[in-house]
Parts: C-alpha cells; sequence; structure tokens
C-alpha cells in the first residue's frame, strides 16, 4: 500500500526538512504552505530526485474556509493520507507582555494553535474512514518551560502539548496514534520571522554553539512515523548538544 504523509509549513525548515526525508524513504507526500511558487518548485525538486509523488496544497491554515476547502479537494489515492505532520508555527517579537503587540499574540495564536486544529479536524475523519493514521505536532522545548519575552509563544506551544494530550485520548479508541516532537534551538527561518526579518539579531540567537539543523528533527519525525503498529512514542524533546534548557546554552 502506498504511503502517504502530509506536511503543514513545508516551504522552508523543518517541514520543507520532513517531506525531503519521508520522499527519501519512499513516501509520497502532500506539502502545504502560503507560498506557491516555492511549494511548486519543492515539489518538482522532490519529484526528480525520488520519483515520488507530490502534491502541493497552498493554502493560509489560520484562514478555515482555506483549509475546508483545500483539504476536501483531496481525491482519489491522496485521502489515504497516512501521517499528518502539524508543522507550521511561529513565534513573533520577544517584547515582554506589558508591552506586547496584540498583532503578534492573535500572529502566534492563529497560526500555532487554531491552525493546528483546523488542519487536524479536516483530516482526522479521513483517518477514521481508512482506521489507521498518525498525527504528529511539532511542539517545543517552550513548551515544557518559560522564559521573558516568551509570555504567548510559550503559552502556545504549552497549549500543544495540552492539545496533543488530549487528542490522544480522544482518537485512542480508533487506534489513530498521536505524538509530538518538541525541538530546542534549531536554525531555521524561525528567529528570522520572530525578529521580523532583521537577520542580523535572528543570527546572533546562534552565536557560540551549534543548534539543531531542520534535518536533525526530520529525522525524529520520521523515526516516530517508522515505528511498529503497537507502537506510539508520546514526544521526543530534542536538543543540541549545547542547551540544556530555554535560558541554559553552553557559549564558546
Amino acid at each position: 500500500m502506498e504511503k502517504i504523509a502530509f506536511i503543514t509549513g513545508s516551504t522552508s525548515g523543518i517541514g520543507e526538512a520532513t517531506a525531503w526525508k519521508f520522499a527519501a524513504e519512499g513516501w509520497h507526500v502532500i506539502i502545504s504552505g502560503r507560498r506557491i511558487e516555492k511549494l511548486n518548485t519543492l515539489a518538482a525538486r522532490i519529484q526528480e530526485k525520488h520519483q515520488v509523488a507530490v502534491l502541493p496544497l497552498c493554502f493560509d491554515i489560520t484562514q478555515l474556509e482555506e483549509v475546508k476547502n483545500s483539504i476536501h479537494s483531496l481525491s482519489g489515492k491522496w485521502k489515504n493520507i497516512g501521517v499528518l505532520v502539524n508543522n507550521a508555527g511561529l513565534a513573533v517579537g520577544r517584547s515582554p507582555l506589558q508591552e506586547g503587540l496584540y498583532e503578534d499574540w492573535d500572529r502566534m495564536i492563529d497560526t500555532n494553535m487554531k491552525g493546528l486544529l483546523y488542519v487536524t479536524r479536516e483530516i482526522v475523519p479521513l483517518f477514521i474512514a481508512n482506521k489507521k493514521g498518525h498525527i504528529i505536532n511539532i511542539g517545543s522545548l517552550a513548551g515544557h518551560e518559560y522564559y521573558g519575552g516568551g509570555n504567548v509563544y510559550c503559552g502556545t506551544k504549552h497549549a500543544v502539548k495540552a492539545i496533543t494530550r488530549s487528542m490522544r485520548i480522544d482518537l485512542l479508541k480508533e487506534g489513530i496514534k498521536v505524538s509530538a516532537v518538541s525541538p530546542g534551538a534549531v536554525e531555521t527561518e524561525f528567529s528570522v520571522v520572530r525578529y521580523k526579518g532583521n537577520k542580523e539579531m535572528a543570527d546572533k540567537t546562534y552565536d557560540g554553539f551549534e543548534p539543531l539543523k531542520a534535518e536533525d528533527v526530520a529525522e525524529s519525525i520520521y523515526f516516530i512515523a517508522n515505528q511498529p503498529k503497537h507502537v506510539n512514542i508520546e514526544e521526543i524533546l530534542v536538543l543540541p548538544t549545547a542547551q540544556a534548557s530555554t535560558s541554559i546554552i553552553f557559549k564558546q
């Protein structure tokens, strides 16, 4: 039977690396994001290199009707999704709460929480109909700890942890697996987005130590997805060797 993975936030970082990893292992992939040119380019590159089918779906996970329309457009084998990787997420700003911008808060809540819920809600009925499926939510070390200026971002990632645990309970009788991968410091577009395009500030985040690469996280995601039917890995917390917590990093 053909294996199909659906990966949100596929146009860069962890999402892109995950699409490449699954494709390299012979999976067909549905890649989603808001940047159609990048989606189409990525789809063509993956297909050429790994000879698997790739379906690009361009939509904004924060817009419910776009989510519904895109997922309802799936037909034929593309409805036979085996793994959903809820990767799309972001942090915006590092302000203390009293200086926080409402629009930044909304963007994080809409993407990290509501977007994850929207996509999952639309795909789970396919899993139930197929009597199989695996949801892998991308959390964060920030979902286990707290740090100054991380108020709303930490809140959304703590929510992802709670939603993941609750999903597992809700879907237990359906035989659907639910897992999480929660990375520490990963060098992707994440910090560029957080600092609103200020690459100098973003680069300073990783000065003096070797952070995770997107490919490192993709390996953990694939490892979880590749377990026997009777095994559900609840969560992998993956950090750079130099990082012990959100605020303790050994820099040289």
